[in-house]
């Protein structure tokens, strides 16, 4: 268990070890979750990173890309289609 002081501007100093958990470094947000009855502090950042990847996920699903090589493979033919349109001669 870990303990702070709130200072009299209601500011907390996080302890070093539940930093180094949260991977928190200067200048990061924080947030602060109710859950259940308490109050949870989390990383924005990771937060943010995880609804994105629910939404990739969800969106990967849809177009049918299953793995790492799916994904290579349709940006590679995005940029051969791009190539072809912009580069082509007149």
């Amino acid at each position: 268990m870990e303990l702070a002081k709130i200072t009299s501007k209601g500011q907390v100093t996080i302890p070093v070890g539940i930093r180094k958990e949260l991977g928190l470094k200067k200048g990061d947000k924080i947030v602060f979750l109710h859950y259940k009855g308490n109050i949870i502090i989390a990383n924005s950042a990771l937060i943010a990173l995880k609804k994105a990847q629910k939404a990739f996920s969800t969106e990967a699903k849809k177009t049918g890309l299953e793995n790492e090589q799916d994904v290579i493979d349709m940006v590679n033919e995005v940029r051969e289609e791009l190539a072809k349109k912009y580069l082509k001669e007149d």
